[in-house]
């Protein structure tokens, strides 16, 4: 079997400022999101090797990150329009049958990710799909076994490809994503280091806390190697902090423990009916597996 989990949170944001025409109920509602969300879900589910579904939801936009770092991302900003539809969308994917993770203390990245790791070690499991071009979940890739599906670009990474694109190695990656930062999480970096030079320094010490603090004991040539190195010398803490920010919880106490629970066996079809027409999208049920 494969196991799909889906980024639910990154799907309803695409579907949200998508080109496509707005989308309103009968109440004059926005759901285009959740419209653009259940098409999505939709095509996923009529794939034929598509059998075992998880989806995951931050169903707030804050975690325990933020009590770590007032920076860290929140859902200021975001439209109304869009926070009003996160709890349509988690009874929109409930109703097409698929497990759903909302996701509060943890996030929808922490979710996949303990998912990922904890069924990938089932025999009966041929490889688990990470449905989201999250560079954060690049830390759990794992040989071709566990892998990321940009289903917008249908591109799938692997471990060789998680090498090829940030220079490191999956387990390198919240290392890498401190040092460079991350603008989606709120994640700044240190100053100076750059992807280039964070790859270069990674591949050589593996973590944070092995590079020399005096750039002339690296056994590498790397221009500007002294301000790189005293730069991480006086942000040490900071770029430890942001380590933990980046790295996903594999501990998330996610009720399922074995793959088969997430077998999809079809939609609730009396909720999805009743859900459609309360928003106007009877056209979704044309659609269904």
């Amino acid at each position: 079997m494969k196991i799909h989990l889906v980024d639910g949170t990154y799907e309803l944001f695409r579907a949200h400022y998508s080109p496509r025409p707005g989308r309103a109920a009968p109440d004059g509602r926005d759901v285009k999101a959740t419209h653009g969300l259940a098409q999505s879900l939709i095509a996923l589910l009529n794939q034929p090797d598509v059998t075992h579904v998880g989806v995951a939801f931050d169903s707030v936009i804050r975690s325990f990150r933020n009590e770590l770092f007032d920076g860290y991302k929140t859902g200021d900003g975001v439209e109304p329009d869009l926070l009003a539809q996160f709890p349509l969308a988690e009874q929109m994917a409930l109703a097409l049958g698929l497990t759903v993770w909302p996701m509060t203390e943890f996030e929808a990245d922490d979710a996949i990710a303990a998912a990922a790791v904890r069924f990938a070690q089932f025999d009966a499991v041929e490889q688990v799909l990470m449905c989201s071009p999250d560079k954060d979940l690049a830390q759990v890739v794992s040989g071709q076994r566990v892998v990321a599906l940009d289903r917008r670009k249908g591109e799938v990474m692997d471990e060789a490809g998680v090498i090829e694109k940030f220079g490191v190695t999956p387990a390198a990656i919240p290392d890498y994503l401190a040092l460079v930062g991350d603008s989606a999480d709120g994640i700044p970096g240190i100053p100076r280091w750059g992807a280039r030079s964070t790859a270069t320094v990674l591949s050589e010490y593996g973590a944070i806390e092995a590079i020399p603090a005096d750039a002339g004991d690296w056994g590498l040539k790397i221009r500007g190697a002294p301000a790189l190195a005293s730069g991480l010398a006086e942000r040490m803490d900071d770029a430890l902090l942001y380590r933990q920010l980046a790295r996903l919880r594999l501990d998330v106490p996610l009720p399922e423990t074995d793959p088969e629970q997430l077998r999809w066996t079809g939609v609730r079809l009396p909720e999805l009916e009743e859900f459609c027409q309360s928003l106007g999208l009877e056209s979704l049920l044309d659609r269904l597996p």
